[in-house]
């Protein structure tokens, strides 16, 4: 990788921390909350689809999770659904809201060593309050140069991005979990990107097209992008 880099980001959710295995288990305490009513694949298939109709409406992030396991719950149910199965949901899904954070290992090392060398910034999606708290409960605040909670992760999301911060594309490095989010959108713009593939993968962040490897380099662990910098 050409030594051109000033700025390097980082995605957060299941890059520097766990993320998706706690929204899997609420999903499955939300299967189990709406057994009586329905089975658990079609609960999974159902709660998905509106989550897709509602991202439009309430972006990425814990809240409109909550809401779309409601709105799943009443719709699934014709609305017999009880009061207290749905307090319930969403105290389940509130849960989202204060989870422990589950640094990735080698992390904060990498954090350190790059810091000073390179500007190094938080690029991630979802609810404001929600990645904030979570930065803060990380303890890696310290480490970022700027914070930006994106709406989207789309080519013109990342080009706002390189312009507020100044810099080229070729100056420019992505590292993240995400091909469909942190990766393609990035090498689509000229920028380079490294990915640290996840254990679990939320189905919507999934890119089922043609992998493009050679635009981009993948490693095992963020202790292991060091020997491409």
């Amino acid at each position: 990788m050409q030594n051109t880099i000033k700025v390097i980001g980082f995605d957060a959710d299941d890059t520097l921390w766990v993320n998706e295995p706690f929204y899997q288990d609420v999903e499955k305490q939300f299967c189990q909350i709406l057994k009586p009513y329905l089975d658990e694949a079609e609960t999974s298939k159902e709660l998905f689809k509106t989550e897709m109709q509602n991202l439009e409406i309430y972006g990425y992030g814990a809240k409109g999770f909550i809401l779309s396991m409601v709105e799943t719950a009443l719709r699934e149910t014709g609305g017999r659904i009880a009061s207290d199965e749905i307090s319930k949901i969403i105290e389940t899904g509130k849960l989202l809201l204060t989870m422990p954070i589950q640094l990735l290992n080698g992390v904060e090392n990498v954090l350190q060593k790059l810091q000073g060398k390179y500007k190094l910034i938080l690029a991630t999606k979802g609810d404001l309050l929600d990645q904030e708290q979570k930065l803060k409960r990380s303890g890696l605040i310290c480490y970022f140069h700027h914070i930006e909670i994106m709406s989207d992760k789309q080519e013109a999301n990342y080009l706002k991005l390189l312009a507020h911060l100044d810099i080229e594309p070729d100056e420019f490095l992505m590292v993240g979990n995400s091909v469909k989010s942190d990766i393609l959108p990035v090498i689509n713009i000229g920028a380079r990107a490294i990915h640290i593939p996840f254990e679990v993968m939320w189905q919507h962040e999934k890119h089922h097209e043609a992998s493009r490897d050679e635009d981009f380099i993948t490693v095992s662990e963020i202790s292991e992008i060091s020997n491409f910098l």
